[in-house]
């Protein structure tokens, strides 16, 4: 099913939280619900109602993610319409926005956070997802949509010690503290730290994780704001593939197997990560805002998976390798948003700029086997397989030993990025709005290539100009439909600079378009009801297969609509469902890789009386492909059903109960190549115990 947006008349958006704003709170910045961020730096970047954001966009507060036991990126997709999980080959959140895979486009306080790690949620106030072209306000990247994080911020005149302890059935256990303490009239410092002990379902599953973020407010006036924050990660944990396919589909009885080396597939991150805003009112119309964000990362990434798999002999063959990234990201970025009029049309103009310099090192290296003197070895299956410690006995029953001895590639990459947009909101009438905006991107990329039998330097330089455009009609405060377009791009080095050799250097970024028209209707104060379709088209160039010398363009096509409905239908009872429509396809005309044509999901809580509560939930996936070919195998379709339930013991503490997968169904969500599958987590509960002093 494919939908062209110039014939459809109408349509209907997402967003959790669109509750009706009055146009007296624009300047209530930080009121939760009616914009976009906590913060006038996140997101959207200007005091808009996201009712009149013509946009597809979720959120999902801290709060939220407290009361449902949620400890990753991967469960808030789980939820959440228009996108869906990726393995991320086990060791980095991993998104799909509406049919584009991304390791990247994640953000932090708006700032880039494109090292690839699984991020925590102990620190965030709120998470953001807005779907669609996003190069307007977040440059190159952000093709299908964006992740955003916004963090906890100290609190001036406030003082509270939170808690969260919990643990599950497979042994994990995590630790998490948030306390603020008011320094003075017009300064606070707040700190959030969390541990973190990782087990779960698969054999020889480990990892820990630890994080320290201490933040600190600075109220210079009543019109300067200054916030400053450093954190500290320090993430280790197993790395699982999950299991091989066979006759089109993930082999069931292989879902307790883990294809790897138990003691060398793992990752580890070390990172420091420092952060300085400065907020200023420079008078009732006009405020400006400045950032400065640097990150520290070294991360190592050590994998054996199962390349290939023989149904007839039971055997399966091994590759891996083993990645090093050191990272430092420098970002400065400031925007001025001003509100004026000229004759009876409103405007809110947003100007802004960003100044990026990333000095990424990294290298691979290929395993050796003595047996075969390359990278790939055969085993039996067995639980577990006779590989252990780079050392086992092959399918022959010969002992063999590996060793990552084989330079892969070694690339140290040097970028500079500057970038500017303007975005004005143009109030032409009560009933009418119009966005119109451009940015500008200068992307500067030098990759030396430190591979002994290349050393080579390239470079390439790439200057494009984004547009933004949107129409919002509001045939009442409460009801508004839209129209809009955006374009990004994304150069040949790719989301993580891998590299730009061979032809690379030569060829323009892919771009993409995004058409989206959408309906937000907010019934009253408590319930709404939201939709959203559109159509996402990507162009590239490749090789010309009839003439290697040239290149062809290749397009890909991506519609869909998204459907929710979320609010209280009483005082005591909650519920937010949503459905997802969706279909790609290559200009081959053959279906792209983890696109699962209808998602569903619902969850609803009932608050029985004043001191106890239970909800429930359930969410579906069709069925989608694992590559993009048209012999892939399939992932089969799916239910999830999740549970919950709270005690309240005081006024100051509560137990709560998280059961995931109640039904204990076997499941698997998503998958990195044919047969890298992942495996689904049987039913498991967390006890947690939350609360204050």
């Amino acid at each position: 099913m494919k939908f062209k947006l110039t014939s459809i008349a109408a349509a209907i958006i997402l967003s959790p939280a669109t509750f009706a704003a009055d146009m007296e709170d624009i300047e209530r910045l930080t009121v939760k619900g009616k914009y976009l961020s906590v913060n006038q730096s996140n997101s959207i970047k200007s005091p808009t109602p996201i009712i009149d954001v013509p946009q597809s966009l979720s959120i999902i507060t801290a709060e939220e993610i407290t009361a449902r036991g949620i400890t990753s990126i991967g469960q808030i997709i789980d939820y959440a319409p228009g996108v869906n999980t990726s393995q991320g080959e086990g060791h980095r959140d991993a998104v799909v926005f509406r049919g584009v895979r991304s390791t990247a486009d994640f953000y932090l306080d708006g700032n880039r956070d494109d090292v690839q790690y699984y991020r925590a949620l102990y620190n965030v106030e709120q998470v953001e997802i807005l779907r669609g072209p996003n190069a307007l306000l977040f440059g190159r990247g952000g093709t299908g949509g964006i992740l955003n994080r916004v963090s906890k911020k100290a609190k001036t005149s406030d003082k509270f010690v939170n808690y969260n302890v919990s643990a599950n059935t497979f042994g994990a256990y995590n630790l998490q503290l948030d306390t603020n303490v008011d320094t003075g009239d017009k300064s606070a410092l707040r700190i959030n730290a969390m541990y973190e002990s990782l087990d779960n379902h698969r054999d020889f599953f480990y990892g820990d994780r630890y994080g320290f973020n201490p933040t600190a407010r600075f109220e210079l006036s009543d019109d300067t704001i200054v916030d400053v924050s450093y954190e500290y990660i320090d993430h280790e944990r197993f790395i699982d593939r999950g299991v091989p396919t066979a006759n089109g589909e993930p082999v069931e009885a292989f879902e307790e197997i883990v294809f790897g080396d138990p003691d060398n597939n793992y990752q580890t991150l070390g990172a420091d990560v420092f952060r300085a805003n400065v907020e200023h009112t420079f008078s009732d119309n006009l405020k400006g805002n400045f950032n400065a964000f640097y990150g520290d990362y070294d991360k190592v990434y050590s994998t054996f998976y199962a390349a290939g798999y023989n149904a007839e002999t039971e055997q399966v063959t091994l590759d891996g390798y083993v990645d090093t990234t050191q990272r430092e990201n420098m970002i400065l970025s400031s925007n001025l948003v001003g509100e004026f009029e000229t004759g009876s049309i409103g405007h809110t103009v947003i100007f802004g700029g960003e100044v990026i310099n990333t000095k990424s090192n990294q290298d691979r290296y290929n395993p050796v086997f003595d047996s075969t003197d390359g990278d790939r070895e055969t085993f039996n299956i067995s639980r577990p397989l006779s590989f252990r410690g780079l050392t086992g006995t092959n399918a022959e029953g010969v002992t063999v030993t590996a060793d990552f001895s084989d330079l892969n590639d070694d690339t140290h990459v040097d970028l500079d990025v500057y970038s500017f947009y303007v975005q004005d909101e143009i109030a032409l009438s009560d009933n009418f709005d119009l966005v119109l905006g451009a940015r500008f991107d200068s992307f500067d990329i030098e990759v030396f290539n430190a591979d002994p039998e290349v050393l080579e330097t390239r470079s390439r330089k790439d200057e494009e100009v984004s547009p933004r455009a949107g129409l919002v009609y509001k045939p009442q405060k409460n009801i508004s439909i839209y129209a809009s377009y955006s374009e990004s791009f994304l150069p040949r080095s790719g989301e993580q600079y891998a590299n730009i050799n061979g032809d690379a250097n030569a060829l323009d970024p892919d771009t993409f378009t995004n058409q989206e028209i959408g309906v937000k209707w907010d019934f009253n104060d408590s319930m709404s009801f939201t939709a959203a379709i559109f159509e996402n088209e990507q162009t590239s160039l490749d090789n010309d297969p009839n003439d290697p010398e040239s290149f062809v363009e290749v397009d890909s096509d991506v519609s869909g609509f998204e459907l929710q409905l979320q609010g209280y239908i009483t005082d005591k009872w909650y519920i937010t469902a949503n459905y997802s429509n969706l279909d790609g396809e290559n200009a081959s005309g053959v279906e792209l890789r983890e696109l699962p044509e209808n998602t569903m999901s619902v969850w609803t809580t009932y608050e029985v009386n004043e001191v106890f509560g239970f909800g429930i939930g359930a969410t579906y996936q069709d069925e989608s492909k694992v590559s993009t070919s048209a012999t892939s195998p399939v992932l089969p379709s799916y239910t999830r059903v999740d549970a919950s339930a709270y005690y309240t013991l005081s006024d100051k503490m509560r137990l709560q109960l998280n059961v995931e997968n109640l039904t204990d169904t076997l499941y698997f969500p998503n998958a990195h190549s044919t047969h890298q599958v992942t495996v689904g987590a049987p039913i498991n509960a967390r006890l947690s115990l939350i609360g204050s002093f």
